[in-house]
């Protein structure tokens, strides 16, 4: 699996001079038509065939491929492999469960394909027998088939995303237990997806059935997010590190505002996680640097074309941006 780390850094030290960098702003300056000019130019979407630029989303997809076959062809180990991709597993299998029990089209709900293959997860599902997807995805199908089945009411689709997401992150933990960095930015993911959910709940048992159980904050922690008094709450993550992203929900929540910032840190931390010590990146960590970068301007971009033909001026698209 991957190549060698200083083979696979050379290869990254050719690809990065395509990465948009600080050309998305300038972007944000122009009309949606010049801004596809300009990706094109710079042969972002790895020539993607669109005819009018409302068809954005193929360039980013097809963008996203590239970088999701980049991953498979280079990663140093499983662990990255799995951290990488394997979430795309878990989200079909949500897609295609809810699509085979509601009959609906699968087609739009699905992600791109993960380590295992989509046809793979709908044969799955189709057929009843989950062993092939592996013990913890399979636990999950067969959770969420029983409540489809058994529920005398329709089923919230929250619940059954809640039953996946649950799941990812045990998979995730198991998946990247001797691999430390990975272990360390789950760790952040699982706490600020607890938070979120934690603030996002309107109570604290719908609350703690709902937390990821890899993070390094408590339940009992994460419970003090419900005191009444705001300030003796935000004081209560005085020294676990997420003092100022508690801060920012609870400053979004009073003004009745969606946790938008908030959310944007949560998918973005990686990036500014290895962005802090890029000078100081050794062996297969510019491998995991490269791909969060990918991945950012892929978000960018679809930020991007959305804000410019809804007419958002610069500044405003500026701030949106990851």
């Amino acid at each position: 699996m991957g190549k060698d780390a200083a083979y696979t850094n050379g290869v990254i030290a050719v690809r990065e001079k395509y990465l948009l960098k600080d050309r998305i702003y300038k972007l944000c300056e122009t009309d949606a038509e010049e801004a596809l000019r300009a990706l094109f130019e710079i042969g972002f979407g790895k020539g993607a065939e669109i005819s009018s630029v409302y068809e954005f989303e193929k360039l980013v997809s097809a963008d996203e491929a590239d970088t999701d076959a980049f991953i498979r062809e280079y990663a140093p180990s499983n662990a990255e492999l799995e951290y990488l991709l394997s979430p795309n597993d878990f989200h079909n299998a949500k897609a295609l469960l809810k699509a085979h029990c509601l009959k609906l089209n699968p087609e739009k709900l699905l992600a791109p394909e993960g380590l295992i293959p989509v046809s793979v997860i709908a044969s799955c599902i189709s057929d009843g027998n989950y062993a092939p997807l592996g013990k913890i995805l399979s636990k999950a199908v067969e959770e969420a088939v029983k409540l489809f089945t058994e529920s005398e009411t329709a089923v919230s689709g929250a619940v059954i995303g809640n039953i996946f997401e649950k799941a990812k992150f045990i998979h995730l933990k198991q998946a990247c237990f001797k691999h430390p960095i990975l272990k360390k930015l789950l760790t952040i993911k699982a706490d600020t997806a607890n938070i979120l959910t934690a603030l996002r709940s309107g109570s604290i048992e719908s609350a703690e059935n709902n937390f990821a159980d890899c993070g390094k904050l408590s339940k009992e922690q994460l419970k003090k997010l419900f005191y009444e008094d705001k300030e003796k709450a935000l004081h209560s993550f005085d020294g676990t590190g997420y003092e100022k992203f508690v801060k920012k929900c609870f400053e979004a929540s009073a003004m009745g505002m969606p946790l938008t910032e908030a959310e944007r840190f949560s998918e973005s931390f990686e990036t500014e996680y290895f962005s802090g010590r890029r000078h100081e990146l050794k062996a297969n960590q510019p491998f995991l640097y490269y791909v969060f970068r990918r991945r950012a301007e892929n978000a960018n971009v679809r930020i991007l074309f959305v804000c410019l033909l809804a007419g958002m001026s610069g500044n405003e698209i500026k701030r949106r941006l990851r």
